[in-house]
């Protein structure tokens, strides 16, 4: 029978209601189901925590646990580079718009940012970066932390972050080329100490004050600072507060891969997801294309060329070839030494930086001459 006249009006005003009240999809991402020191069960705690939200998908990804029934599982076996290969092909597939790992080895040039709570009054502060190297060179390395740190921030809803550079090593000296990054046009707002002599170096004291939005400095000391503050009403067992290591950034990076650790509590592994899921609905890959270009224009390629120390010209790479081992315990500070003794003697490798520490990635069938040749380099145990 036809539906006519007022019936047929009323159908149509309820099929549009409806179909506007279901939304958008949501957002699907990965999560790293295997290897955590708290147990599957808080991982998939922090999911279905994660999932109170309507517009987030949770898929995990590891080895099916009893605890979690009803999600939707990427299934893999109990080993950690079947999860990762699996984490890695849902996102090729698109099955995944992002992922949530408790480790990935990063290539050099990629990093991630982090996001705590600042303990005097509960607000968020940025940390770049926490796991990752954006460069091998410090200071380069801490120039281009605050282009990817803008990023995230502006990712978040934040159009103009204060920023302030952590008091370590090589601290000065990537504050003057940000001055003069920002002296040739790229719109930077740096924040104030709360300390007696002011400027935008800062003390410990403005971490826990949140002086700024965005605390600037190397990989490490980012990690060990998210660490802290996301363990220490704990005693250091479990991270119960924040948002993890962040999401990955890079000049051409394109996924979104979010970092937690092995003891990260259901609450960080949430605010882990939902941080990703918001990265991901800001498209921030293209934001970190944007904030590159705009310090392109502004000098960055002469700004890092002259801050950059020169050495003597690097060996020849070898014809590249898979990279599916890695060689731990290289001091970060001699990694790329490492590579560029490997391609001395032939053997092609790659530098890169995982959640523990800097890593030497190099095919399985040479490493273990690539071990004996930085084995008698002093570079290695």
């Amino acid at each position: 029978m036809r539906v006519s006249g007022p019936s047929r009006l009323v159908g149509e005003l309820l099929e549009e209601i409806l179909s506007q009240g279901a939304g958008p999809a949501p957002t699907k991402i990965g999560l790293m189901a295997y290897g955590s020191e708290l147990g599957a069960a808080e991982i998939v705690a922090g999911a279905r925590l994660a999932q109170e939200s309507r517009d987030l998908q949770v898929l995990p990804i590891g080895p099916q646990v009893p605890e979690g029934e009803g999600l939707d599982w990427i299934e893999t076996d109990g080993c950690e580079a079947d999860v990762v290969a699996a984490m890695e092909g849902a996102l090729a597939e698109g099955r995944i718009d992002g992922a949530v790992a408790l480790h990935y080895p990063f290539p050099l040039g990629v990093a991630t940012v982090g996001r705590v709570v600042v303990p005097a009054d509960g607000r968020d502060l940025l940390v770049a970066t926490s796991t990752g190297a954006s460069a091998t060179d410090r200071v380069e390395a801490m120039v281009k932390n605050a282009l990817l740190a803008r990023a995230v921030a502006r990712s978040l809803g934040k159009t103009d972050p204060s920023l302030g550079v952590l008091n370590v090593e090589g601290a000065p000296s990537a504050l003057r080329a940000l001055k003069s990054l920002a002296d040739g046009g790229y719109p930077l707002r740096f924040g104030r100490s709360g300390r007696g002599d002011g400027g935008a170096l800062l003390r410990g004291n403005d971490l826990l004050s949140g002086a700024v939005d965005i605390c600037l400095c190397d990989t490490l000391t980012g990690n060990v600072l998210v660490k802290l503050f996301s363990a220490f009403t704990t005693g250091g067992g479990r991270e119960s507060l924040g948002w993890g290591y962040g999401p990955s950034v890079g000049e051409g990076w394109p996924s979104v891969i979010s970092i937690i650790s092995r003891a990260s509590g259901a609450s960080v592994i949430a605010g882990a997801l939902t941080f990703t899921a918001q990265a991901v609905r800001s498209h921030l890959p293209r934001l970190v294309e944007e904030e590159f270009a705009a310090a392109r224009r502004a000098g960055l390629a002469e700004l890092l060329r002259r801050e950059r120390p020169q050495g003597p010209e690097a060996p020849a790479a070898p014809p590249a070839e898979p990279t599916d081992a890695e060689i731990h315990g290289v001091d970060v500070l001699a990694v790329e030494d490492a590579v560029k003794l490997l391609w001395e003697a032939g053997v092609y490798a790659e530098s890169a930086m995982g959640c523990t520490g800097p890593v030497v990635k190099i095919a399985s069938a040479r490493k273990g001459r690539a071990e004996a040749i930085l084995r008698q380099a002093h570079l290695i145990d």
